[in-house]
């Protein structure tokens, strides 16, 4: 591998810390702290999004579920296709998208308007359809991507499963999450085996 090549490569963490800096600036606390309450009371926790965006969705349910919210991701084909079931009245979801228009989302905010599931959007156009049907916007900042065609998803992940992590942070902290309860549901692997060591 040549010294250019190798440079673009180790560049791609200049360019993710700079958007992670950036989104730090343009996240609303105060809608944060809306989502962090509302998160925090739900019976049900859903998440969707499509593509790198999905993928982050499925970390955040994931996360979530670390902390015994329960959350599950619903794919977009499948949501539409009954699972969206699993949502009821006062039940939550989270649909990021960066652009906010993608439409297999536009949907699934349909419907949970229509059920009374309340809707958080991640999202970078604050102005988009996404974020008008959502009841609490959360903004994003993606100065560009790690590729040099700026195409791919790379910093947009980073960036979403940033803001991911610091709800669950935030949760930990309001509903009084315990490790103790943690060691109970990962017994498995180097954490769990730290964890509940006697």
């Amino acid at each position: 591998m040549n010294k250019e090549i190798l440079d673009s490569a180790m560049n791609a963490f200049a360019i993710e810390s700079e958007s992670l800096l950036k989104t730090a600036e343009v996240l609303d606390r105060e809608e944060f702290a809306r989502a962090v309450e509302v998160l925090s009371k739900a019976e049900r926790i859903g998440a969707s999004g499509c593509g790198h965006t999905g993928i982050a969705c499925q970390h955040f349910a994931h996360l979530m579920c670390c902390i015994e919210r329960p959350a599950r991701f619903i794919s977009p084909a499948e949501a539409v296709h009954g699972g969206l079931g699993f949502l009821q009245k006062g039940d939550v979801i989270l649909l990021a998208s960066r652009g906010g228009k993608t439409d297999e989302l536009m949907q699934i905010a349909d419907v949970c308007r229509q059920k009374g599931v309340t809707i958080i959007g991640v999202t970078e156009n604050t102005s988009s359809l996404l974020a008008e049907k959502s009841d609490i916007v959360l903004a994003m900042a993606v100065t560009r991507e790690c590729d040099k065609y700026n195409c791919q998803g790379t910093t947009s992940f980073a960036v979403t499963s940033a803001i991911f992590d610091a709800l669950q942070t935030a949760l930990v902290e309001v509903t009084g999450f315990q490790n103790e309860s943690f060691a109970v549901i990962h017994p498995g692997g180097a954490v769990g085996k730290r964890l509940n060591k006697k």
